[in-house]
């Protein structure tokens, strides 16, 4: 039997997701899932769930449940991640800290000083699993959850893991674009390519009618732009459609979260809709309420359709040679030739008995590229900060990253930087005994006596043209 191994399978509700998918695909009847988590506490729900739903179907499927990471490695044919590391406690921390000094994030996952600082706790975790792949299932595919996935896959890249990187942005966008132009999903032809959570649809068609046209005027309209302010205002100004709705995408750049007035105007729906630690509140109001419970405890144990999650059917493609066509997150190498060849490029891939097949997609429209690489510039130093505990990387990541950038000072970043890693420190043994520098701002007394040094030549012309008008 194929052996797949999901590292995080504490994460309930998705896990129990991924595990139907597969029994529902028979070409992947035959399978024994190693369910791995820090305890047994909840991957013992899923099995007990999982072995009912086997039972009633007549399935072949088999559920082993470890604590030991490699154990559940050991000889795996796919290997799929989908841990969060240090839980509620350490993630408020991501979104209070920096909220005190002023930055204001709603999902604090992907980017931002919380998307980094997740990046600094998952990377070295990642890596560590991928050592282990190597050793113990060299020729495994690894399908990644983990976020902040672009931070996540560009240190896969560097390993010599077969991965792919998988989000929901793009087919949850193709639903959206489907029902502000009203043509069914089914029949859009689209290319979507980028960095995740950042991809641009570059083509969107209707049997070879360019629908472009239809979704600008439908954005011009107050009763369709209300919906998606941010992502909206982004169309309008950089002419295209983007993966990420107003919550998540309000982090990413500049203009939207940095004072009152941003948010007021452009982040007041609710919720993800673009409200303040949405994202936070929801995962402390669904422990809060469903924490200590079995939350599968009722759950029909019909085997019910595939889901729209990608895995079963990239694994399906892998085992039987039956393409699949999805976007996906791999070390670009040229796909998007715009973009650097060692970040992480989210693009349309082909899966079948060959692999994981990327589709060149040559360059983004210039905009789209820059846009991008303001969050690849971040990208890069935070993967280097995570590997290598630096404290000067990480604060400089932090003040490359748009939104955090838009409002704080330099001395600022550095302070909350300092702050969060200190909170943190217990999931950040990269930075043990190494802290973040201080540099306190330097006073300048009303009468100091300038130092005798050269003037700045720009300064010194605007000088002597004073002296001259005299």
């Amino acid at each position: 039997m194929r052996k797949i191994a999901i590292i995080g399978a504490g994460s309930i509700v998705f896990c129990k997701t991924l595990v139907l998918d597969m029994m529902a695909t028979e070409a992947l009847e035959e399978t024994t899932f190693y369910l791995m988590a820090p305890s047994t506490g909840k991957t013992s729900q899923v099995e007990a769930f999982a072995n009912r739903v086997i039972k009633e179907n007549g399935l072949k499927s088999k559920i082993v449940i470890t604590t030991d990471r490699r154990e559940a490695l050991t000889d795996a044919h796919y290997v799929i991640c989908s841990f969060q590391i240090g839980g509620l406690d350490v993630y408020e921390t991501d979104y209070t800290i920096p909220l005190r000094y002023g930055v204001d994030q709603c999902i604090g996952d992907t980017l931002g000083p919380g998307g980094i600082f997740r990046a600094m706790r998952s990377i070295p975790v990642i890596l560590e699993v991928a050592r282990e792949m190597e050793e113990l299932c060299p020729q495994a595919t690894m399908l990644n959850y983990v976020n902040p996935m672009a931070m996540v896959c560009w240190a896969l890249g560097e390993t010599k893991v077969k991965f792919v990187g998988l989000c929901h942005g793009v087919q949850t966008t193709l639903d959206l674009i489907s029902g502000y132009v009203g043509v069914p999903k089914e029949e859009i032809d689209f290319l979507c390519a980028g960095i995740n959570h950042m991809g641009w649809f570059t083509k969107i068609e209707h049997r070879g009618n360019d629908l472009y046209p239809i979704l600008r005027e439908r954005f011009e309209q107050p009763e369709f732009y209300v919906n998606e302010k941010v992502r909206g205002e982004v169309f309008r100004h950089f002419n295209y459609f983007m993966t990420e709705s107003t919550g998540h995408l309000s982090e990413y750049v500049p203009w939207f979260r940095k004072n009152a007035k941003a948010l007021e105007l452009y982040c007041d729906e609710p919720a993800f809709g673009g409200e303040s630690g949405a994202y936070y509140n929801w995962c402390k109001y669904v422990y809060s309420k469903y924490g200590e419970q079995d939350i599968l405890a009722g759950e029909s144990y019909n085997l019910p359709p595939r889901s729209v999650e990608y895995c079963a059917y990239i694994i399906e493609a892998l085992e039987t040679g039956k393409p699949f066509k999805f976007n996906g997150n791999l070390r670009n190498n040229g796909m998007i030739t715009n973009l650097p060849a060692d970040c992480c490029a989210e693009g349309p891939i082909f899966a079948d008995r060959n692999g994981l097949n990327r589709v060149v997609i040559g360059d983004l429209p210039p905009q789209c590229a820059a846009l991008n690489l303001t969050n690849i510039n971040v990208q890069r130093l935070a993967v280097l900060a995570a590997k290598s505990g630096d404290p000067e990387t990480l604060v400089q990541a932090c003040a490359l990253d748009p939104l955090t950038s838009a409002v704080l000072t330099l001395n600022e970043i550095r302070e909350m930087v300092s702050e969060m890693l200190e909170a943190q420190r217990a999931w950040l043994p990269q930075f043990a005994g190494r802290s973040v520098r201080q540099t306190p701002s330097i006073h300048i007394p009303a009468n100091v006596q300038r130092a005798n040094v050269p003037i700045d030549p720009a300064l010194a012309v605007i000088s002597r043209f004073g002296e001259l008008s005299k």
